[in-house]
């Protein structure tokens, strides 16, 4: 029997509340640590990706969940993310497990990671997406 990894780093709407798959993984996961990868987020338009890449010094900030039932999960979140065989390919994202860095060290886990061309897309430098969520949302209640 195979051990699947029971950690999940979340870094775009399934941090925010009232998303219903949020919501799912408040209730099947626990909350481990904020953490951080070495990479590019980007805005897709309704929701972010990532752009993994060890030489770049900015960081893509999310939060590391430990899941009570990886293989449900998983599951579900897959079908979230687009991925399995429903989905044609190449699929908008893949799920890979990567080392997220924690204020504890690093934490092996299971991530999303965006599969497309991003050069039509804008870059979150922050890498924040939910901080990147409440600024935008700040600037456009300023122009109202």
């Amino acid at each position: 029997m195979e051990i699947i990894n029971q950690f999940l780093f979340v870094y775009g709407t399934l941090l925010q509340p009232g998303n219903e798959f949020a919501e799912y993984l408040n209730q099947h996961c626990k909350f481990i640590s904020t953490g951080k990868i070495k990479g590019r987020l980007y805005d897709i338009g309704e929701y972010p990706g990532v752009l993994i890449d060890n030489a770049e010094e900015r960081h893509v900030c999310g939060s590391v969940f430990k899941m009570d039932d990886p293989d449900a999960i998983l599951k579900v979140i897959d079908d979230y993310e687009g991925i399995g065989g429903l989905y044609n390919h190449p699929q908008e994202y893949i799920r890979e497990q990567v080392d997220i860095l924690t204020d504890n060290g690093n934490v092996n886990c299971w991530m999303y990671i965006y599969n497309l061309p991003v050069d039509t897309y804008g870059q979150i430098p922050a890498g924040d997406y939910i901080q990147y969520l409440k600024d935008r949302s700040v600037q456009n209640n300023a122009f109202k």
